[in-house]
């Protein structure tokens, strides 16, 4: 899969080594179960309706959707603030 290591690379780096791995396994899962509802509510479209253009107006108009939500990450960084070290 060609877009494991910049993905394992952004979560390590937005979430530290502890925790990107962590965060990582459940950006897969959450992939294969999107894959795994739009197989099937594609082929139900399918079946009820003969054919899918329905399927993939939907599919279309939830990548706009999800396009549109991205534009309001914020991927600016906290300033960092060394605390105070105790004399």
């Amino acid at each position: 899969i060609a877009t494991v290591p910049p993905t394992l690379r952004l979560s390590n780096e937005a979430f530290g080594d502890r925790s990107g791995p962590i965060v990582f396994g459940w950006i897969v899962a959450g992939h294969q179960v999107g894959a795994a509802a739009a197989a099937f509510f594609g082929g139900t479209m399918r079946e009820l309706q003969g054919n899918y253009e329905l399927a993939f107006l939907i599919a279309g108009m939830t990548a706009i959707a999800a396009a549109c939500i991205s534009l309001l990450i914020n991927t600016s960084r906290p300033a960092f603030e060394p605390e105070p070290q105790a004399a």
